[in-house]
């Protein structure tokens, strides 16, 4: 009898680390991929970016329309609302035996949510981080509680879970999920990306992604424009920007990026795809701006990362992040640093902390020999044992 696994996504950075794990259940003749797709996937002005997960060959089984329109916290919190409703309804149809939800935001929250009064197990990945500058971080905390089984990146984020009350033996150190994806993906040249993106690398080239700070919601918008401040003082230097996700704040952003476009010569693309996104990691001359890919995937590529502000603040970093604050002059000196041959030297010998590829496999091994008895009912684990 075939394990019914039921995986939920609403974005596209969070669909590229599950990618390998969808396809590992999928050839797997013990187990039956379901697939909820919700959120930014299903919305025009992000993308649609569900149509990526089809031309990957993986079959929709529900797509849960989560997403108002708006982005200030009272929007928010309704899509929030009917997240839940929408997967509620989505759970009760499918009926699967085990959850897998990523990561930390409002719509895998929501999802959290559903399969917990469901009582259906959840396995719950890249738990134990810290993203001070985000409200992502109280969510990723409170999935962690209403998870069963957990999947982490490092031995420190092992350590954090526990420290939750997470008990030891539900908890396993599998490495970055992103790795699997580098692993896998055959990339495309430089040409290749040129033809299909329709543009030209100049002598440098930029990466830019800059989401909000949602616990800094006064300020996003200032420390962006801070941002295109100190990159419209670059010469020769191609910058290729993504769009923020749909976070309280992020229409304000995208303004601020056209208007930007409007004056300068910059690319900008709602959503690049992993093929892509990674293609062009290998092009670049580093990444700027405030994601989590900065931190958890561009090392792997011997790449420079400027990380912007608080909102990765506390998540586990390579020597090859250079941290500044969300101001022109700062950011300005980063771009600097990143630019000059000792430091494009000295990113050669990165070392990606979040382990080697393998997250995947070593997850679904766990999935099909776990033991979903009473896995619902947890007891809260004191740290006054030894761990």
């Amino acid at each position: 009898m075939t394990r019914k696994i039921c995986v939920i996504t609403g974005t596209r950075a969070e669909y590229g680390l599950l990618r390998r794990v969808m396809q590992e259940i999928k050839d797997d003749e013990s187990l039956a991929l379901q697939l909820i797709v919700t959120g930014m996937h299903l919305s025009p002005e992000f993308g649609q970016t569900y149509k990526e997960i089809e031309n990957d060959d993986f079959v929709i089984d529900k797509k849960v329309e989560m997403l108002v329109s708006s982005d200030t916290p009272t929007g928010i919190s309704k899509s929030i609302g009917l997240g839940i409703i929408g997967i509620a309804d989505a759970l009760q149809e499918l009926k699967p035996e085990i959850v897998i939800l990523l990561g930390d935001r409002f719509e895998i929250f929501a999802s959290a949510c559903a399969a917990l009064v469901a009582c259906i197990p959840v396995a719950h990945l890249h738990g134990g981080e810290v993203t001070e500058g985000a409200i992502d971080d109280a969510f990723r905390h409170s999935i962690t509680k209403m998870s069963h089984i957990h999947f982490v990146g490092t031995e420190e984020y092992r350590k954090r879970v526990v420290q939750l009350g997470e008990h030891p033996d539900s908890v396993f150190n599998v490495g970055g999920f992103g790795l699997d994806s580098i692993n896998n993906l055959e990339l495309v040249s430089k040409e290749e990306i040129e033809k299909s993106l329709d543009f030209r690398f100049l002598e440098k080239n930029l990466l830019i992604t800059f989401h909000p700070e949602t616990l800094e919601k006064a300020s996003t918008a200032f420390h962006f424009q801070e941002l295109l401040d100190a990159l419209s003082t670059l010469e020769n230097v191609g910058l290729i920007f993504t769009f923020p996700n749909s976070d309280t704040g992020s229409r304000s952003l995208i303004q601020k990026l056209e208007y930007f476009a409007a004056n300068n010569n910059v690319y900008i693309f709602k959503s690049l795809g992993q093929l892509d996104y990674f293609s062009l990691l290998t092009q670049v001359d580093g990444v700027v701006g405030n994601s989590s890919s900065g931190l958890l995937e561009v090392p792997s590529f011997k790449k420079g990362t400027i990380n912007i502000g608080d909102r990765q603040k506390g998540r586990l970093q390579a020597t090859s992040i250079i941290n500044c604050q969300p101001d022109k002059n700062a950011i300005i000196k980063a771009l600097n640093t990143l630019f000059s041959q000792k430091y494009q030297e000295s990113v050669n010998t990165t070392i990606n902390p979040y382990g080697t590829p393998g997250a995947s496999s070593r997850t679904v091994s766990i999935l099909k020999s776990l033991d979903l008895d009473n896995l619902v009912k947890k007891s809260f684990f004191n740290l006054d044992v030894n761990i």
